[in-house]
């Protein structure tokens, strides 16, 4: 699985309790990296929940949260489906 580099949460600042917080990591599919595709998407976890982002519009992309168990069935759908 591709990885991107580290992102510090929008919630952040240099002071204060900001300055304690967690970064999280956007992945993309290893289905996606060096095939010239635009047509993936990158997630990641956090909080028992993952975020699901378009990665050709990277930090720009809409965020999309979704909880654990639904994010599961996304990908055993995919997987199902991926020689369709």
């Amino acid at each position: 699985m591709h990885t991107t580099p580290w992102r510090k949460s929008s919630r952040s600042n240099n002071s204060g309790d900001g300055a304690n917080c967690v970064e999280t990591r956007w992945r993309k599919s290893s289905m996606s990296s060096g095939n010239g595709s635009t047509n993936c998407v990158e997630a990641r976890a956090h909080c028992n929940v993952f975020d699901v982002r378009d990665s050709k519009f990277g930090d720009d992309s809409p965020v999309f949260t979704v909880e654990a168990e639904d994010f599961a069935a996304l990908l055993r759908t995919c997987v199902a489906t991926a020689d369709v």
